[in-house]
């Protein structure tokens, strides 16, 4: 995502160093999804817009169908256009993840960096998103980081970090 630079080293997209490439261009071919879902102080559907402002409310509700989350706004007194607080702090941890897997699902960018994108959800829910994972990935680049062994289960190559080892 380029926030910071790379210390030794490099990162590199399609053999190109990452400092090199456009920040629009390189933010249009990448979803980035953190433990820690930050959402304004407006609607469901706006929150989710973010991603791509001129998704439709189909895209919308086929995102969150993928991200386990599309029952759950439903269940809300004014569904989409139900307003998060600040924060989202009307919402639990869980909720907020996966509002945040959905923006990424909507973005439907190349490239995928999830960082810990389950650590607040049940094994029911993970196993959805999982699974929408597996399914929707081809042609995709995916990098996930966990400390969960069952959400690794889906990635095609593991590599385990121990004391500073890369094993």
């Amino acid at each position: 995502m380029r926030f910071w630079k790379a210390g030794p080293g490099q990162v590199r997209v399609s053999n190109r160093d990452v400092g090199e490439v456009n920040t629009d261009n390189l933010r249009d071919m990448e979803s980035f999804v953190t433990q820690e879902t930050h959402l304004f102080h407006d609607s469901i559907k706006n929150n989710l817009r973010i991603a791509k402002l001129d998704a439709t409310d189909e895209e919308i509700v086929r995102a969150c169908k993928r991200a386990s989350v599309h029952d759950f706004i439903l269940t809300l007194p004014r569904g989409y256009d139900t307003p998060v607080g600040e924060l989202g702090d009307t919402l639990s941890g869980g909720e907020r993840q996966r509002l945040g897997l959905a923006r990424a699902f909507l973005h439907d960018a190349p490239f995928l960096l999830l960082d810990e994108p389950t650590s607040n959800l049940d094994s029911l829910n993970e196993a959805v998103i999982l699974k929408s994972l597996g399914e929707e990935r081809g042609g995709k680049t995916v990098v996930l980081v966990s400390h969960r062994q069952s959400t690794m289960r889906v990635a095609d190559r593991v590599y385990s970090v121990e004391n500073g080892r890369l094993s």
